[in-house]
């Protein structure tokens, strides 16, 4: 049986903390930031955690098992 590949594309958006749950950054941050406010592009410069209804989803991806 062959070791199980972890998904690249989670690896990127995910990092483990280090009480074990997954972080998440958030989205809109990219580009038009002309029309969003400093406090609204400050908040979503921070990471957050990710829901515990997706956690175990994100975990099977990338092979934390």
């Amino acid at each position: 049986m062959p070791k199980i590949k972890t998904n690249r594309s989670a690896a990127k958006r995910f990092k483990v903390s280090s009480s074990g749950r997954l972080k998440r950054s958030k989205a809109f941050k990219n580009h038009i930031l002309t029309k969003k406010r400093a406090k609204r592009k400050a908040d979503l410069a921070q990471s957050v955690m990710v829901h515990e209804s997706d956690e175990k989803r994100m975990q099977r991806l990338l092979v934390m098992r």
